[in-house]
C-alpha cells in the first residue's frame, strides 16, 4: 500500500548541513545553518535563503563561506540555525574561534575542519536563491587523505527533514562512473 503525503512533508535525501558564514558592515562574523543548497556547477554553489542576517551581510560583502557540519560540530551547527543573527552574536555566544579568509571578506570558522571561500555570484531578493563562485576551498589536515578530503575522517552530517535529525553519511558502496559499465 502506497501513503500520499503533502508537499510539505514530502523529502529530498540529502540535505547538507551547511553553516554559512559572513561578515556585517562592522566586520562582526556571523554563522546560519542553511539545508537547502546544491553543487551546481563546477566551482559553484547554490542556497536557497530566505531572508537572515548573513542575507543582508552578504549582500554587503558580496562574499561568504561554507563550512561543512559533521558528528563533531553538530551542536554548534544547530545552534547556528535555532538562533538569529538579529538577536545575538552566535559566533561568540557558542564560543568558536574564527579567522578572515585570505581570498574572500568572510569568516572562516576554525572549529570546521572544510571550508569553501565563495564570492556572491548572484542573489535574487524574490527567490532567496544565492549563487556563489567557490573561489578556494580550506581543509585541515586532519581529514585528507592523500590530498584529498576523506568523509571517513570527515564525518560530514545530512539534515533528514523527515525525522528532524541529522544523520552521520555511510560508507563508500559503490563506485561513481564505473559500477554501471557491468550492464552492457
Amino acid at each position: 500500500m502506497v501513503q500520499t503525503f503533502d508537499p510539505k512533508h514530502s523529502i529530498i535525501c540529502p540535505e547538507g548541513v551547511f553553516i554559512i558564514g559572513t561578515y556585517d558592515e562592522n566586520g562582526v562574523p556571523n554563522a546560519m545553518n542553511a539545508a537547502w543548497g546544491i553543487q551546481s556547477d563546477y566551482g559553484q554553489i547554490t542556497l536557497y535563503l530566505d531572508e537572515h542576517k548573513t542575507t543582508e551581510n552578504l549582500k554587503k560583502t558580496n562574499a561568504f563561506t561554507v563550512a561543512f557540519g559533521t558528528v563533531d560540530t553538530l551542536v554548534i551547527s544547530d545552534y547556528f540555525g535555532i538562533e538569529s543573527g538579529f538577536n545575538v552574536n552566535k559566533i561568540e555566544k557558542a564560543g568558536c574561534h574564527v579567522h578572515p579568509s585570505t581570498v574572500v571578506n568572510a569568516p572562516i570558522i576554525e572549529e570546521y575542519p572544510v571550508t569553501l571561500e565563495c564570492s556572491v555570484f548572484d542573489y535574487n531578493d524574490d527567490t532567496g536563491i544565492l549563487v556563489g563562485n567557490i573561489e578556494s576551498m580550506v581543509a585541515d589536515e586532519r581529514v585528507l587523505t592523500d590530498g584529498k578530503v576523506d568523509y571517513d575522517k570527515l564525518k560530514p552530517i545530512i539534515f533528514d527533514c523527515s525525522t528532524n535529525t541529522y544523520r552521520l553519511i555511510g560508507p563508500v558502496v559503490g563506485k561513481a562512473f564505473n559500477d554501471g559499465k557491468t550492464i552492457q
